[in-house]
């Protein structure tokens, strides 16, 4: 391997340690619920998800296992 990949190997480690680096606007996930997969999405801070918890109720045990995923990584939700 050459010195320059592995050069770049290290940086992305520490960059990986540093999360404070890392600023999430906008995304989408698909998770693997116990009956079905369910989409989740993350746009400028706000989460949506397309089970029936979440539209009645604005957050649902999907969004809130990314939030603990991410914590730090991403601006805290609004109290309710």
């Amino acid at each position: 391997m050459d010195s320059g990949y592995l050069g770049k190997v290290e940086k992305a480690k520490r960059y990986a340690e540093q999360r404070d680096r890392f600023h999430f606007h906008s995304f989408t996930v698909t998770m693997t619920g116990e009956n079905n997969p369910h989409t989740v999405t993350y746009e400028a801070g706000h989460w949506t998800c397309d089970c029936s918890y979440f539209r009645t109720r604005g957050l649902c045990s999907h969004t809130m296992a990314l939030e603990i995923i991410l914590k730090d990584m991403i601006p805290e939700a609004p109290s309710q």
